[in-house]
């Protein structure tokens, strides 16, 4: 039973380490600041990173041990969240994608762009 649980947990981590990756590149496309990095091959744990505005920072973290977001804004620490809520947290950001991006001339800045997310 225990060996069934350890592998479900590994392929769960691989899953969520894949959607990271994708969702940081459709950030990207929208013109975010958004990184997602990954130790190895293995998939078995990434750091996920997004600028939504000016000093706001949101920093996801999952691996073996844990699942943590933090929101930041200013260099402070606005909201950690861990386990099901962090991933609660990032589903809302994900949702928030799904709308249509506004199309943006290029006489716009990344600063004259809406933020995703307001605290």
């Amino acid at each position: 039973m225990f060996t069934r649980l350890a592998q479900q947990h590994r392929e769960f981590v691989q899953d969520l380490v894949m959607n990271l990756q994708a969702l940081a590149t459709v950030l990207e496309n929208r013109g975010f600041l958004a990184s997602c990095y990954t130790c190895g091959s293995q998939l078995n744990s990434a750091s996920f990173m997004v600028s939504l505005g000016e000093n706001h920072l949101i920093r996801f973290l999952v691996s073996d041990y844990g699942i943590t977001w933090t929101e930041m804004r200013d260099d402070r620490e606005l909201m950690k969240l861990e386990g099901a809520e962090a991933i609660s947290q990032l589903e809302e950001l994900a949702n928030l994608i799904k709308v249509p991006a506004p199309v943006f001339t290029g006489a716009q800045t990344k600063a004259d762009r809406p933020a995703l997310l307001t605290v």
